[in-house]
């Protein structure tokens, strides 16, 4: 696992952002796939999960974040974008198969950029990034997954989407077999906002309910410590890792 700085709620001198991310490995994991990035003096977070069963997860997460940790963070919030942009298919250009018979090394990756009133969200998978806004969760992402595909295009509910034996399955990430498709999305801050970066091994483990009772504990650490709290009190059986951004 990997967190560039070491983890922990950093209050940067030259921006207002505040934050905190932690990662710990699932109950039934061997070891942590997930990785992520807290450099709130860049205005900069990630969060990375090495794709399950396939080979070598945790150095994907760990090279994925590594590299968005290498950025330079200069020019202007339009500019920032498209080096991240950049970044991430150059990864995914590396981590491709050479004959598309090697073994897959790959991870989804969220990413959220800060400047000023303006945010942006990046994201290839169902890593997650979520909005806590005026006491309302809203969710920013949205999975690049089997499952969301049968919700979308067969209008299946939820319930008999996830039902579906492959609903897990990415349909994007870096290092997949396919050109690497990132999805942005951007919108500007309001104060009072508090933003969620996760894997699935969190989210999936609460509730809408609990996600939005978490997100309202206070400062970043806190939030953070909140929300592992009550996954760990469940089976956690995926790896877990949050990132919590206050602008």
């Amino acid at each position: 696992m990997a967190h560039f700085p070491p983890a922990g709620a950093t209050v940067s001198r030259a921006h207002p952002w505040r934050s905190a991310g932690r990662t710990a490995q699932g109950k039934s994991r061997t070891r942590n796939e997930d990785a992520f990035l807290d450099c709130p003096q860049g205005g900069c977070w990630a969060v990375a999960d090495g794709m399950g069963g396939h080979h070598a997860g945790n150095i994907a997460s760990q090279w994925v974040v590594s590299s968005l940790a290498a950025l330079p963070g200069q020019g202007g919030f339009d500019q920032r974008i498209g080096a991240v942009q950049r970044c991430l298919r150059g990864l995914d250009s590396q981590l491709q198969p050479a004959d598309g018979l090697a073994r897959i090394m790959g991870s989804t990756v969220v990413v959220l950029l800060l400047e000023h009133n303006r945010a942006a969200c990046i994201w290839a998978g169902d890593s997650r990034c979520y909005l806590w806004r005026g006491q309302r969760l809203y969710q920013l992402s949205r999975d690049h997954s089997l499952q969301q595909h049968l919700m979308d295009k067969q209008q299946l509910s939820p319930e008999m989407a996830q039902a579906h034996p492959g609903a897990r399955a990415l349909t994007r990430a870096v290092g997949a077999r396919q050109p690497l498709s990132l999805e942005i999305l951007e919108l500007r801050t309001h104060p009072g906002d508090v933003f969620l970066l996760c894997s699935d091994g969190l989210y999936q483990g609460l509730s809408y309910r609990e996600l939005g009772r978490a997100m309202s504990a206070g400062t970043p650490r806190q939030v953070v410590e909140q929300l592992f709290s009550d996954v760990l009190r469940g089976p956690a059986r995926d790896d877990l890792t949050a990132v919590v951004v206050q602008p």
